[in-house]
């Protein structure tokens, strides 16, 4: 492992164990609460990643995984049993049915070019968030309904602790999928699909692979999110659920997983800290014109986002320090 890598691993590392202090640093339940939706957010935003920051793949649809989430084990804690088994049970049909959709989405669509898929996967989130509107002997439509959680998780400090231990264990997982030969195939097709396909892969599977791998990652946050709230409505298929998702990989930079964490930090603090201006003045009340200059001001500054600009000067002064180091100086 090179100095840049072991400082790389030591800086996630280090942010890691500081996240898994801060409640002895502080016992407020606001601030657990802030930090968990932070962690579920991000775990979303880096199943997005995988698509768009990996593969090149727009979904304007990815909330639609999210909402499977949320509903299944939603549904599960308030019509059965309010324990870790019916959870974990809710989870896993999330994940097989967000599996299943993943996989005839990406093989309806993905073996076309240009947006099709964006296109397909918003029109059937779209569907679903009407389903879920109408169908309201099941889900109560837009009003909701409220649900209890086990007992594990009615604790805001243990349900933080859950939380970011599943936050980093997917993290681990996702960046050993997409640093095996796997993985680098799906850079390939992100930097240029002609050239892949040429060197013989079939990229319509390995597409649908990185499509299934991201529903079920986004899948299992919306359940999270779903029990943090204890309630559960229509807005978790609504398209500013993705645009969130957008909004967090590409502020923290795109293709790095890391940056989907340090996105979603950024987003919901400034999101909750704005909330609290509103309470000193009501233009803070459009906190979401703010937010968008914030988006505008990081992208003029970090164009590949901020972990993205700061890997691309790193890389930089790397290829300056070797170039200096290979000047032989003329013999006299």
């Amino acid at each position: 492992m090179t100095t840049s890598g072991l400082l790389n691993h030591r800086f996630i590392l280090f942010v890691f164990l500081s996240l898994a202090v801060l409640p002895f640093l502080s016992d407020s339940r606001s601030l657990y609460i802030l930090f968990t939706q932070i962690f579920i957010f991000a775990i979303f935003a880096m199943s997005f990643d995988l698509l768009l920051g990996y593969t090149g793949i727009v979904s304007f649809g990815h909330c639609m995984f999210f909402g499977i989430g949320a509903y299944s084990v939603s549904l599960f804690l308030k019509n059965f049993d309010a324990s870790i088994g019916y959870f974990l049970l809710g989870v896993l049909v999330a994940i097989m049915l967000s599996g299943i959709l993943s996989y005839v989405i990406g093989m309806l669509s993905l073996r076309l070019k240009s947006h099709f898929y964006a296109m397909l996967t918003l029109a059937i989130s779209q569907l679903l968030f009407v389903l879920a509107e109408k169908w309201r002997s099941l889900t109560m439509g837009g009003d909701g309904f409220t649900f209890p959680v086990p007992e594990l998780f009615r604790d805001r400090l243990s349900f933080y602790y859950v939380c970011l231990l599943l936050m980093v264990m997917l993290f681990v997982i996702l960046r050993a999928f997409t640093r095996s030969p796997l993985g680098k195939v799906l850079k390939a097709i992100g930097q240029n699909e002609q050239r892949a396909e040429a060197l013989g892969y079939q990229i319509l599977h390995y597409k649908v692979i990185v499509s299934i791998v991201a529903g079920v990652v986004a899948a299992i946050s919306g359940g999270l999110y779903a029990v943090m709230l204890r309630f559960v409505n229509t807005q978790v298929f609504s398209i500013e659920t993705t645009l969130d998702a957008l909004l967090m990989s590409m502020i923290g930079g795109l293709g790095t997983l890391f940056g989907s964490i340090l996105g979603s930090g950024i987003v919901e603090l400034a999101h909750h800290g704005l909330t609290e201006l509103a309470k000193l003045h009501p233009i803070f009340e459009r906190w979401v014109i703010f937010l968008g200059l914030l988006y505008i001001l990081v992208v003029l500054c970090f164009p590949s986002g901020i972990v993205g600009s700061f890997q691309e000067w790193r890389e930089k002064r790397k290829q300056r320090s070797v170039q200096a180091a290979t000047i032989v100086e003329p013999v006299e």
